[in-house]
């Protein structure tokens, strides 16, 4: 108990300086997992693929992001408690217990862990890799889990094995790895509830979450905790569900800490996102009748709301979809290819991706080296066009275009600019806002009545017109491979 207070308090063993929060402090265990070779190869994975080739300032890795996620995750969190305690005007009084802070302190902990691990799986060159097609074809062997997983009982956290890994997949298994190798029994914490907070996974609370759960439930809650109308048998299986929205959700740490890191490494700045303003209007939301337990926030604070979806959007449309940076990224998968074309290099990743002892070895680094040696013996390779920055010949750019749209477009390019039309490709990327409007119902609107002075909960599109204005949307680059030319003068008004 002493601990968990201490801890409250800011008795932490480490501070890492972070060029976009500033200092970051660490708990002995946290040093442990970020010490573990696993989340060391992190420093060797860059953040944004190769999104530094259009805009130089972007090396930043996924190390430092996942760190930065565990801090935004803990401020989330802290704040909103901070928020109920000064609402409430319990900060001076005696029954906030020490077994409520003891729970507070757990469940910070298991946020902060999630948070921590949730990249942990990437692999090179983050969200590329697993879009090349060799890659695909190892990611989807039907033994790929099993070997994966091979003297592991784990069905702690998939109840069915996945027809197809993912990077979330990954992350789950290193997780595993790390944390059975760190001392968390004297932090007090069971790796299963940092696991069963984490995406792809359905875990059971573990005894100890159960009991720090229902006295949670019982200190925000007060009244409706003791009227007994959420039965207590669902309130830890929700009280994980908040924390899981917290590590990834609609609005999450995650997405909050890219936002800044992303914008600030690539010297972009978009929209006005106040993360301070955001933070400080979120509120613990429950509902008895659905029943629904999650994050709400202020209706003070939905400015900063839709400054930050605002600034997402933005985010897709001016920087992870520029022209030029989704072209190098379509090369980029063409290299990874020849990369792999080579047997050698296949039954390496191959083993790599099977086995968590080699896992460490999955890092941008491998690939940077095998592009230049394919680049050396190639120049008409994509390996060299990556080594050597070619850039694709960008002809045209459409939006929310079906694969037939798609398709004739690019045939008609090709007719128009007399050009090979194999040598005419696209490169699509994807974003998904539709969550924010009315089937979001993982973050809540608290409206206070201007009689009564209560407050109530209510859904966004209830509150706020702008949500609807975002729905989800692909937009598609048309370019010539390297070596293709255009007609001289051609007309590109289709």
């Amino acid at each position: 108990m002493r601990r968990a207070v201490n801890d409250l308090l800011g008795a932490y063993d480490k501070l890492i300086m972070d060029p976009v929060h500033g200092g970051i402090p660490l708990y002995r265990h946290e040093i442990q997992v970020i010490d573990h070779p696993l989340f060391q190869r992190l420093r060797n994975i860059c953040q944004n693929d190769i999104l530094s080739l259009v805009f130089p300032g972007a090396t930043h890795s996924r190390f430092l992001h996942s760190i930065g996620v565990l801090h935004v995750g803990t401020r989330m969190f802290r704040g909103m408690i901070d928020a109920y305690l000064r609402e409430r005007q319990l900060s001076d009084q005696a029954d906030l217990t020490l077994h409520q802070l003891d729970a507070i302190d757990y469940l910070t902990k298991v946020i902060r862990l999630g948070c921590l691990l949730h990249d942990s799986g990437h692999s090179s060159f983050s969200h590329q890799f697993t879009q090349a097609a060799r890659i695909r074809e190892l990611m989807s062997r039907s033994d790929r889990f099993q070997r994966l997983w091979e003297g592991i009982d784990v069905s702690e956290y998939h109840k069915h094995p996945p027809e197809e890994l993912e990077h979330e997949h990954y992350s789950v298994r290193v997780a595993h790895e790390v944390l059975t190798s760190v001392d968390l029994a004297a932090a007090g914490i069971e790796r299963s509830d940092v696991i069963g907070i984490m995406e792809t996974t359905d875990v059971a609370p573990s005894e100890t979450f159960r009991q720090h759960a229902l006295t949670f439930w019982a200190f925000i809650a007060g009244a409706d905790a003791q009227s007994g109308a959420m039965a207590e048998a669902d309130v830890p299986a929700m009280v994980m569900g908040l924390l899981s929205s917290i590590v990834s959700g609609e609005i999450d740490a995650d997405r909050a800490d890219y936002m800044l890191r992303d914008g600030f490494h690539s010297s972009v700045t978009i929209g006005g996102l106040n993360l301070d303003h955001l933070l400080t209007n979120f509120r613990f939301g429950w509902d008895l009748n659905e029943p629904w337990l999650g994050l709400a926030i202020t209706q003070k604070g939905l400015g900063a709301l839709e400054d930050f979806v605002y600034s997402r959007h933005q985010m897709y449309r001016k920087v992870y979809a520029h022209k030029t940076a989704l072209g190098f990224d379509w090369v980029l998968r063409e290299a990874i290819n020849e990369v792999l074309a080579d047997p050698d290099n296949f039954a390496w990743i191959d083993t790599c991706l099977s086995d968590m002892r080699y896992f460490a070895e999955l890092t941008d680094s491998f690939f940077w080296e095998a592009f230049r040696k394919v680049a050396r013996q190639n120049p008409a390779s994509f390996s060299f066009c990556i080594v050597h920055r070619v850039k694709l010949d960008h002809l045209d750019t459409r939006e929310n275009l079906s694969s037939e749209a798609m398709a004739r477009h690019r045939s008609w390019l090709a007719t128009e600019l007399s050009l090979d039309p194999s040598r005419v490709v696209t490169c699509s990327m994807r974003a998904r806002f539709s969550n924010i409007q009315d089937n979001f119902s993982s973050i809540k609107v608290l409206v206070r009545d201007p009689i009564t002075r209560q407050r109530s909960l209510r859904r966004i599109s209830e509150v706020s017109a702008f949500f609807s204005k975002f729905s989800d949307g692909t937009i598609t680059h048309f370019y010539t491979q390297p070596g293709g030319t255009r007609a001289p003068g051609a007309s590109l008004t289709e």
